[in-house]
């Protein structure tokens, strides 16, 4: 198959699949359907699975896909939507849905991130951080992605020791014509397939799309030096954890998306295999919500946090609408994406030398002085077209003979024209530049290759108009782009960036963090010459964005807190990544949005992470077995069908008796969110924290950041630690002279004993939870 265009690309990173779940309703009525019978039982492998597949079925013929038998139960099957319902009521059955569709979300981050956690006043201290994040560990990150290129010399494992004697895990080395090989570095690899009569090149770990490639590599690459897309963002690419060894899951292909039913198969193979962590730069778009035990990503992820794995996934790229976040469940690490401090300016020079400032990705060769003739594409516009069109740049709209030899302004409101398809409409009339106005994608930079192409900022549209219209004969040139550092403000959270309050329950708030997602350079895989400018060879890296690229930054993060802390749960490191996240920028000013705003819980959860601070948290809130398991009764699972779900169940356990929706609050999370909050009733909330700072006697006091109106106190407000490893619990009272609150409010909560800050932010709403019993 030839190579993917970047457009195709970033359609599949931005715009995702739209055939979700539309493998049940195939030919015939059969699809594919996944039967999930909750956790593993030594009684129910293929043959169990086999056996309730045949009680159902009246047609002769091998109907089952695939089986799920070692982090949980169940299998996948083609089944007809009667045959599905009939093995929903079968014994052990927790729940059959149809096979969803699941999509992606798709250097100087690393260093961003560095210089972030140094600028801080109050950052925890961490002499041997720096150290402790890129000297060699055998913890295992596995990427459940679309491959990857193993070639890739961020992959090579000069250097490094042999492979961990607890790794499980195999190396399909597929059916590709390139050999794919594993190493030191890339312990393992596994490709999965949808159908059983795919073509041979599908059946491999090699990346075919680039994605995954770029997702490890952020994650665990091994340092590069020089590494650049074509001479921009130069430098050296390293991932966050690069001594950790890569475990890669392909359950993603070009023409058939991310299966649910790989994704649980991926999920059970990881959990048998022994990775550390688990990376999906994947979820559903926003308003699919799913229920828990109908939800790929939810299941597997709750087996894999039984199984001591912690999972990070992408929050996607649906903002910054209120409520579009996914991978919402309380056990997943939810991960947004924010701005570094490097800006690709391609800047527009008006006569008179007059420069604006634009974003993007091009390598023009025009002359640097402004002489071509420029026009706005309203000013092309045809006899009797409509005049929006027009000015969006509509190739049915325009007159090409108007835009011939001319750099043309394009507004960008009309959704029905991509940034490449105003591109195309130009250069197919003849003309030679565009300058697209768009405030939004205006501070993520696209690739045109060697085409000039910009965006601006609306407010950079008016003084070009302006400038048109003083003169006869405007002129302008678009010049080549060149990399920028040190750009204020950032972090800023990306425009696309998907944002809460949790669409599953506004109990839990999420995201959970923010890392960098925007304008991010990592590694690529080695035949894309769609993605190569003419007469240049395919890059080896390349610059992407989308949640899909904060993902792994975290994961990267979370195997080296888990190398320095090999006994730590996933919800301990979920802690020491949230509570010493930063709320600050390069001006040392609050976080912003991209419209400007202070950002609040609803955008980036805890803060944006720390490299080192979260190495050494001192204190971490642990949510437990029991917690989850209230979660469930709380979101309305009764006892019965949590004894399904789960496995390391203590004896005797029961629902507690006000198992209501607004009780979620109540699980010991690091954060805090109150839904349908009365201000004269008052709610008073537990946490309990645990002294994992290594000293044996130490004192925490708290501080409050309470809004105007909310009355927040704390008791006790001192906690006096007598030896590593204890608990202690604390009460947090919210209350309010107004029986409602306007709008949400955002505060947090810090305990420090002079050498660790511990924050938790918290969101009070008197809003009811969206969230409805499911039984």
């Amino acid at each position: 198959m030839k190579g993917f265009t970047i457009l195709f690309l970033v359609f599949f990173l931005f715009l995702g699949s739209f055939f979700i779940d539309a493998r049940a309703a195939q030919a015939n009525n059969i699809g594919v359907y996944i039967v999930y019978m909750g956790a593993a039982d030594s009684t129910n492998g293929d043959d169990h699975h086999a056996q309730l597949l045949a009680s159902v079925l009246k047609r002769k013929e091998n109907a089952l896909v695939r089986s799920y038998r070692h982090g949980f139960s169940g299998f996948a099957a083609r089944l007809s939507a009667e045959e599905a319902r009939l093995l929903s009521k079968k014994q052990g059955v927790v729940s059959v849905f149809p096979d969803p569709i699941i999509q992606l979300h798709t250097t100087r981050s690393w260093d961003f991130l560095k210089y972030e956690t140094d600028l801080l006043i109050d950052s925890n201290p961490s002499s041997d951080s720096e150290s402790l994040l890129s000297e060699g560990s055998d913890t295992i990150i596995g990427i459940l992605d679309t491959g990857i290129w193993p070639e890739s010399e961020s992959f090579d494992d000069k250097d490094m020791g042999p492979i961990p004697k607890r790794w499980n895990g195999s190396c399909q080395v597929g059916n590709d014509n390139i050999s794919f090989s594993c190493n030191r570095k890339i312990i393992g690899a596994r490709s999965y397939d949808i159908e059983d009569d795919l073509v041979d090149k599908y059946q491999t770990p090699r990346d075919m799309l680039g994605h995954g490639t770029h997702v490890a590599a952020t994650a665990a690459g091994r340092a590069v030096q020089g590494a650049s897309y074509y001479g921009l963002a130069a430098g050296t690419a390293i991932g966050g954890s690069p001594g950790s060894r890569i475990a890669v899951y392909r359950v993603c292909s070009p023409d058939y998306g991310c299966t649910g039913s790989n994704i649980l198969a991926a999920f059970d193979d990881a959990i048998a295999d022994g990775v550390d962590v688990l990376s999906l730069s994947l979820g559903a778009r926003a308003g699919i919500m799913r229920e828990l035990t109908n939800d790929p990503i939810a299941i597997g992820a709750f087996h894999a946090v039984e199984h001591g794995i912690t999972v990070v996934c992408s929050a996607g790229n649906d903002g910054p609408s209120s409520g579009s976040v996914v991978n919402v469940a309380p056990w997943l690490l939810t991960v947004a994406a924010s701005t570094i401090d490097r800006d690709f300016e391609s800047d527009v020079v008006l006569g008179g030398n007059k420069v604006i400032k634009g974003e993007g990705i091009n390598f023009s060769n025009l002359q640097k002085s402004p002489v071509y003739p420029l026009i706005y594409a309203k000013s092309a516009k045809k006899k009797d077209a409509d005049e929006n069109e027009a000015r969006n740049c509509d190739a049915a709209s325009l007159d090409g003979a108007l835009i011939k030899e001319k750099i043309v302004l394009c507004d960008n409101d009309d959704d029905m024209l991509t940034m490449e398809d105003k591109k195309d409409e130009v250069k197919s009339f003849g003309g030679i530049g565009v300058i697209v106005v768009d405030d939004k994608s205006r501070a993520v930079a696209s690739p045109y290759g060697t085409f000039p192409m910009t965006v601006i900022s609306s407010k950079d549209e008016a003084e070009i108009k302006t400038y048109i219209n003083s003169t006869r004969n405007p002129v302008a040139t678009i010049l080549a782009t060149v990399s920028v550092t040190k750009y204020k403000p950032a972090p800023v959270i990306a425009y696309f960036s998907a944002r809460g309050p949790s669409p599953m329950t506004s109990n839990i708030i999420k995201p959970d963090i923010t890392a960098p997602g925007v304008n991010i350079l990592a590694a690529w895989m080695g035949n894309d010459t769609d993605l190569a400018p003419e007469g240049k060879e395919p890059p080896l890296f390349n610059v992407i964005s989308g949640t899909s690229m904060s993902c792994p930054h975290v994961s990267g993060i979370a195997a080296a807190v888990k190398n320095q802390n090999p006994t730590w749960s996933p919800s301990a490191i979920k802690s020491a990544i949230m509570t010493t996240a930063s709320q600050t920028n390069n001006l040392r000013a609050p976080i912003t949005t991209d419209s400007g705003s202070v950002a609040t819980p609803y955008d980036f959860g805890a803060g944006e992470i720390s490299t080192t601070a979260s190495l050494q948290p001192g204190l971490v809130y642990e949510t437990t077995t029991v917690d989850y398991l209230n979660f469930l009764c709380y979101y309305g699972y009764d006892v019965s069908k949590i004894k399904m779900i789960a496995t390391n169940i203590p004896q005797g356990f029961s629902c507690p008796k006000d198992s209501s929706v607004d009780s979620i609050s109540t699980i010991n999370y690091p954060s805090i969110a109150i839904s349908s909050f009365n201000g004269k009733d008052g709610r008073t909330i537990n946490r309990t924290v645990t002294n994992v700072g290594g000293d044996n006697q130490t004192i925490y006091t708290v501080s409050i950041d309470a809004p105007e109106g909310l009355n927040v106190k704390v008791i006790p407000d001192k906690m006096a630690f007598t030896k590593n490893g204890q608990k202690l619990s604390y009460q947090v009272t919210f209350s309010s002279a107004l029986s409602s609150l306007k709008d949400d409010v955002f505060g947090s909560i810090t305990w420090s004993n002079g050498k660790y800050k511990v924050r938790i932010p918290y969101v009070v709403s008197s809003k009811s939870s969206k969230n409805s019993k499911r039984n």
